[in-house]
């Protein structure tokens, strides 16, 4: 697979896949070329957390509606352990499984003990067959995990946390031994004094906060040899070797004279590096805009923009297709009441892929 986002003469556009009534966030494609999206329950109680897009544009609850029937009127009913409580992130592996991201904090608030969890489905026969839970060491209260990545062996998951308190979670799998590293280290946390703007002014909440999150995008080098992130309040990408996260990190020891800057991005939210070349395109939120930046060339590399449109209301996360599509989701957190209290509980928010022209 050839890296066609190296060249700066194509042109790409957006091409509509779905819109949805729900703030969508996540999105994933499996090897066998199913969608599954995902709705977080940030400002309204989402009927569905975790869904499939079937090819008939049906958007039907996964696994079952009973693993998608948590509501927050009922949390003294049902059991956060499993059930969606307020599902961030999925992620198909690529061997068979998707694999979703439960921070348990819905609008981002107060965590539901015992609800934090990353849970494998087994895609062929539709079963949820694992469950990894993390205690109050792994994601304490104010965390919020955000998004994930699995080793090309399979054997280890790299979580951040966007939350209060930024962090790299890293799990063994096998082991089922999880390790909260970077923890209030600079690569990991909010910049101080930078405001993250939307339509040209700089988003508030009603109480006068700002945008506020830690380490939020994640991505690994298609050769597995660098883990790299970004806060969204931040404009500057890290990476750090993935070795030294395995071989020093689970065994407790303190990583954070491996991380290096990797450059500034300016304002980003998802990262991807689409299989077959060594180009990260990021969501840039504050342009309405996705950008495309050259690895190779070094932390010195700008960010090119590669498709702009005002239609890209907070491009959220990246997905790639078994056949080398990159879809993205817009999942318009500017206009949402967390920002704007006259908002609409819920708001319809999309699904596109790029299309080169």
């Amino acid at each position: 697979m050839t890296d066609a986002f190296k060249d700066t003469n194509r042109r790409w556009t957006l091409e509509l896949v779905k819109r949805f009534e729900h703030q969508v966030t996540g999105v994933s494609v499996s090897e066998d070329n199913r969608i599954f999206v995902n709705f977080p329950r940030w400002t309204e109680d989402t009927a569905v957390s975790v869904a499939e897009l079937k090819a008939d544009g049906s958007v039907v609850a996964y696994p079952d509606e009973e693993w998608n029937a948590w509501r927050n009127a009922r949390k003294d009913e049902l059991s956060p352990e499993d059930h969606w409580v307020c599902v961030q992130s999925i992620v198909a592996d690529g061997r068979g499984s998707l694999w979703v991201l439960d921070p348990a904090a819905p609008a981002q608030a107060h965590l539901v003990s015992g609800g934090a969890k990353l849970v494998q489905i087994d895609l062929a026969s539709n079963q949820p067959v694992r469950t990894i839970a993390f205690d109050e060491d792994a994601a304490p209260q104010g965390s919020y995990l955000n998004d994930v990545r699995f080793s090309n062996d399979g054997k280890y998951a790299y979580i951040t946390d966007s939350g209060v308190v930024g962090a790299i979670l890293v799990v063994d799998l096998a082991a089922d031994k999880t390790v909260r590293l970077l923890d209030s280290h600079p690569s990991t946390q909010m910049k101080k004094g930078l405001n993250v703007k939307a339509d040209g002014e700089v988003l508030r909440r009603p109480d006068g906060r700002g945008v506020e999150f830690s380490a939020d995008g994640i991505e690994l080098s298609n050769d597995g040899a660098y883990l790299y992130w970004q806060a969204i309040k931040g404009d500057t990408l890290y990476r750090i070797p993935t070795k030294v996260l395995i071989e020093q990190g689970l065994q407790g020891q303190d990583v954070g004279d491996a991380v290096e800057e990797y450059g500034i991005n300016g304002v980003n939210d998802g990262l991807i590096i689409p299989k077959g070349g060594n180009t990260m395109l990021l969501t840039s939120v504050q342009d309405d805009a996705i950008k495309a930046r050259d690895l190779d060339a070094g932390p010195g590399a700008e960010a090119r923009v590669l498709v702009q449109d005002e239609r890209l209301r907070w491009p959220d996360t990246f997905t790639q297709g078994p056949d080398g599509a990159v879809y993205v989701t817009s999942s318009h957190i500017q206009d949402s009441a967390f920002f704007k209290p006259d908002a609409p509980s819920a708001l319809p928010t999309e699904l596109w892929r790029l299309r080169a022209e």
